[in-house]
């Protein structure tokens, strides 16, 4: 069964009506799309302002962000770790994991920069299981928050002289002697044109002629230095897209987006709207975005700026298409109910995905994880039930064996004194989905567990309210119950 972009609307500003206002949907939406989700706080405050001056300064806060401070190991080589092949091993496994919660924790906290270099990550894909070296993880993980909203142009360029992509995609052994095409035909397949877009197979072969002599690296020296040997370059005439000259690798990114800046920016751009507005593309509001990349000299914030803007980007249509992965899904859950950073949870988040298809750092292959509908099967619908309940039940031993959170969330959302459960449910419901139910038997089924075995008189004689001293418990089982609904896994 095909799925139809039903949106209307052109990237002009978004200004609210009556009939698309600026409330707490499109709000989260916002949120969901733009970072991994907010607390009831924030999305309150964004409430406040206008759409377009919050967009705006998520934007400024991405781009003034500093990067995660660079650890004592960024640039370390084999000899500085420990001779004993055993407490070396210890000390690498520490600073894998060191990293991984670093990185979460960015995903989690610092909005639309981090979004964005998780969005690069699995656009620009190595595998750690490939390279196999922490500082090569660290500086490839600082190439993408240092260009997560910045020129795309330089981005590639740094891209591909980054040792964890030269190793992943075997550039570091493509010299004059013995020509590796890998890197040059993902440069083109994946990272800029798409499959089979605007580029031929003598191209590729001349471009893995141009972009030979990264080479200079001791493989013997786990994270070695790697650097550009002339001497493995090869000095032929290359004829690249039709130009021909005495090419290297500066002169192939120039070229390529000389050449084919048309279907680079189309590409990247229907990438982009896929991963943030809808799955199912609108061609038109790609092709007006991709002519505002190249008019701003691949600068990606500008791109955002707009789209994240626009009547099209709020359109109803678009809220609740998204799936997210399994990451993402569990790290909104924390930001949704405010829940505080606790970093053995967060370590859990992150890498009990491993079984499941999302493994921080190693995404499938280089086409990086499928997403969207991809996330869920048989096996991973029971993992994000499950988890949801674990994350609730963590927190309930870590606070003094309480569900005080929950309680203020259903206070937040209803009232402190709100003695209406189908008030509280139907809140609850709508601020956790982007578009709440579509079934009246859904909520009525949702009322009754969030009642429990709570006598019905204490309902119909005005005994209970948000106060009460269960009232938390109850919580605690809507929100399970929640996580069953399909609805939910939508963002």
């Amino acid at each position: 069964m095909p799925f139809v972009n039903c949106a209307n609307g052109t990237l002009a500003v978004y200004n609210p009506s009556s009939d698309a206002p600026w409330n707490e949907q499109r709000a989260l939406h916002l949120a969901r799309r733009m970072a991994m989700g907010a607390s009831y706080e924030n999305v309150s405050i964004a409430l406040n302002g206008s759409p377009a001056d919050v967009v705006d300064a998520l934007v400024d806060q991405a781009i003034n962000l500093p990067l995660a401070p660079e650890p004592e190991w960024g640039y370390w080589q084999i000899s500085d770790y420990d001779p004993d092949p055993n407490v070396r091993n210890e000390q690498i496994i520490a600073q894998y994991n060191e990293w991984g919660l670093q990185w979460a924790k960015d995903i989690k906290n610092n909005g639309l920069r981090d979004r964005m270099s998780w969005f690069w990550h699995n656009h620009f894909v190595t595998q750690l299981d490939t390279y196999q070296c922490p500082s090569w993880m660290y500086q490839y993980h600082k190439l993408l928050q240092e260009y997560a909203l910045g020129n795309f142009k330089d981005f590639v360029y740094e891209m591909g002289i980054n040792p964890a992509m030269l190793v992943f995609l075997n550039n570091i052994q493509n010299t004059q002697f013995d020509i590796n095409e890998n890197y040059a035909r993902e440069l083109y397949e994946i990272f800029t044109l798409g499959v089979d877009n605007g580029y031929t197979q003598m191209d590729i072969v001349e471009t893995a002629r141009a972009i030979t002599g990264w080479s200079g690296i001791d493989v013997n020296n786990l994270c070695g230095v790697v650097e550009f040997v002339p001497a493995f370059w090869d000095a032929g005439e290359k004829t690249i897209f039709g130009q021909t000259g005495n090419w290297n690798y500066q002169d192939v990114v120039n070229i390529l987006f000389e050449e084919r800046s048309v279907e680079i920016s189309e590409y990247v751009c229907g990438k982009l709207y896929r991963h943030f507005v809808n799955p199912q593309e609108d061609e038109q509001i790609i092709v007006d975005l991709a002519e505002i990349f190249r008019n701003s000299n691949w600068e990606i914030e500008p791109v955002l700026r707009t789209l994240f803007k626009s009547e099209h980007f709020f359109d109803e249509a678009h809220i609740g298409t998204v799936i997210p992965g399994h990451i993402e899904y569990f790290l909104m859950f924390l930001n949704e109910l405010g829940y505080e950073d606790w970093d053995e949870l967060i370590f859990a988040v992150v890498f009990s995905g491993t079984e499941y298809n999302q493994r921080m750092f190693n995404p499938t292959d280089v086409s990086g994880w499928a997403g969207n509908r991809d996330w869920v099967n048989s096996a991973t619908l029971p993992y994000r039930w499950q988890g949801i309940q674990n994350i609730m039940g963590y927190y309930y031993e870590l606070q003094n064996q309480t569900l005080e959170p929950l309680r203020q969330l259903a206070i937040n959302l209803a009232g402190s004194t709100e003695n209406d459960p189908k008030v509280v449910v139907d809140r609850i419901i709508n601020y956790l989905t982007p578009k709440g139910l579509q079934f009246q038997y859904e909520y009525d089924e949702a009322l009754v567990v969030f009642k429990a075995e709570v006598p019905e008189n204490y309902f119909t004689d005005g005994l209970w309210n948000l106060q009460w001293e269960y009232a938390p418990a109850q919580v605690f089982l809507l929100i399970s119950h929640i996580a069953n609904i399909p609805e939910y896994q939508l963002k």
